[in-house]
């Protein structure tokens, strides 16, 4: 199916999904609404693509529902000027929404097969501002910092000290916290070597697998 088919499915998600549960960023609903989501799911699974769930996109992981996807990049609160890192590619759907509102971007992907499939499919959507890279997310990327926002896109039982001292002052990092059936969404910004923590909603994410999450 070519994009114009998906056109009112993307307008359907942003109204009743994003918009009527709290999704105030403009430049966020600008996003949803542009990119194209079936683009970043297996195809047996692109007529599901804009549903209010997430969707299986194989060796064990998954695409978050678009709520969740809009949330944690409202609570990042991007600037065009911004230098995101995102820990856990996965589809690479969140690095596109993450492209598209920032400057330059690096994921990382610890299951090789999953970052060529976002590499691919971040070609396909014309988002030439995100690095994928495979290795050891809870690490993050030192080379690169410091970022103004960091995102995990997978369940922590800490948030990993890397990843804190890679974040700019004043940055933003937003991440579920908890155990592995139930975490919370928690953002933290850093007040130079404090890192005060905001309390979110409950959510529930695959485990954050690393040195600095659930181990190996």
């Amino acid at each position: 199916m070519g994009d114009s088919e998906f056109s009112q499915d993307r307008e359907n998600m942003v109204r009743y999904q994003l918009s009527r549960r709290g999704i105030h960023d403009a430049r966020v609903i600008e996003a949803m609404r542009n990119l194209p989501r079936h683009l970043f799911v297996p195809e047996r699974l692109r007529d599901m693509a804009y549903q209010d769930r997430p969707l299986d996109i194989g060796q064990g992981q998954t695409i978050s529902q678009p709520y969740m996807v809009a949330l944690m990049t409202q609570l990042l609160e991007l600037t065009p000027e911004d230098r995101v890192l995102e820990v856990g590619a996965g589809s690479g759907y969140q690095s596109a929404i993450l492209g598209y509102l920032a400057s330059e971007v690096y994921t990382i992907e610890r299951i090789p097969e999953l970052a060529d499939q976002a590499r691919k499919r971040l070609e396909e959507a014309a988002i030439p501002n995100v690095t994928v890279l495979v290795g050891d997310g809870t690490l993050g990327h030192e080379s690169a910092a410091p970022y103004d926002a960091i995102l995990v896109t997978a369940a922590a039982p800490s948030i990993p000290s890397a990843l804190k001292q890679q974040l700019a002052q004043d940055g933003r990092l937003v991440c579920p916290v908890g155990e592995r059936g139930e975490q919370i969404l928690v953002r933290i910004r850093r007040k130079g070597e404090e890192f005060p923590i905001e309390r979110h909603t409950p959510c529930m994410f695959v485990p954050l697998i690393g040195a600095e999450g659930w181990g190996n």
